[in-house]
């Protein structure tokens, strides 16, 4: 299978969906000429034109109040946010609107509209451009969380969320976009509410998403050649709706449970994925406690040395999943 970067992904994904359906186009800011802050969008303006590839005032308020009302009449929008940080600027539109209008509506409305945000340190863009606020859209009814980790998901991920007749939140990790892997040809779909399972295993089961998953993976490999630790390794992909039954499965599978995001440890989505499990007939098959492996609860720093420790480090996952089975 031919090999694709995460951002030649997800531009393929926009790009067939666009040729399929002229209601789909994209805005915001800098997405045309400069191709967006990350080079995703690049060369679409060139095929669609300025009326199907938008470029915006900088106001994500803007940006996102417009995806609404332009989705709820029945175009299917793709906004781009370019920082998931300055999503703060559009919460009500999104939050207050765009996730509740299907519902307050009786059904009768839809709301077919993707938002697309780069999310995640390691960039030393620092506290204001390097958060991974997934956690806090998660406990908002009615509005969906996707977080690809691979190229092929990506792609695959970004057609079922263009297809969704609900709100989407699409967040992308900034250090996966020069990441390469295969990426089908094609009409490509993954369906939203649908766990991977990455590595099989028997000792321990590592949870996690994002640019976490490929980290957790070598972690695994370590684990097995130094500790003869197997472990399985399951990335949710969709936060909301959420694949519990794969989730639970593994758990009772391994009877330890170690959990690794980026996000601050508080209040992050470690914890519902932890409580899914232990209100779950797992629990009784558990063998240790569940762990949770979070970043610090501190804003991400400038420094790169103190931006690397501010997140999991493959190490940690080590130890921690080391201690875990050997308790």
């Amino acid at each position: 299978m031919r090999e694709l970067t995460y951002a030649q992904a997800l531009r393929e994904a926009m790009t067939l969906e666009m040729r399929r359906d002229e209601d789909v186009f994209l805005m915001g800011e800098d997405i045309g000429v400069y191709g967006g802050a990350f080079g995703v969008t690049a060369g679409m303006l060139e095929e669609f034109g300025p009326e199907r590839v938008r470029e915006t005032p900088i106001s994500e308020a803007a940006i996102v109040g417009a995806a609404a009302g332009a989705a709820v009449t029945g175009m299917r929008p793709i906004a781009e946010i370019m920082f998931s940080d300055f999503l703060t600027i559009a919460m009500d539109q999104l939050v207050n609107q765009a996730a509740k209008m299907r519902y307050m509506f009786g059904g009768t409305a839809k709301v077919p509209m993707v938002v697309r945000a780069p999310a995640g340190s390691g960039t030393g863009a620092a506290a204001q451009h390097c958060q991974s606020p997934e956690a806090w859209f998660c406990n908002v009814p009615g509005l969906k969380v996707v977080i690809p980790s691979t190229p092929a998901d990506a792609k695959g991920l970004l057609t079922a969320a263009i297809r969704d007749d609900n709100p989407v939140l699409f967040l992308e990790q900034k250090l996966l976009y020069k990441t390469t892997g295969p990426v089908p040809e094609g009409e490509y779909i993954v369906p939203l509410g649908r766990a991977a399972v990455h590595r099989t295993g028997t000792d321990i089961t590592i949870i996690t998403y994002g640019r976490m998953l490929p980290m957790c993976l070598k972690a695994a490999e370590e684990l097995e050649a130094r500790y003869g630790v197997s472990a399985e390794v399951v990335d949710p992909r969709t936060l909301v709706p959420l694949d519990k039954e794969t989730i639970i499965a593994s758990a009772k599978k391994t009877g330890r449970v170690l959990i690794v995001h980026e996000a601050c440890q508080t209040g992050g989505f470690g914890g519902e994925l932890a409580a899914v499990i232990a209100e779950s007939d797992a629990f009784y098959r558990l063998k240790a406690p569940i762990r949770r492996y979070g970043g610090l609860d501190v804003p991400i720093p400038f420094s790169p040395v103190l931006e690397a420790r501010a997140v999991p480090d493959k190490d940690g996952v080590i130890q921690r999943a080391v201690e875990l089975v050997r308790s």
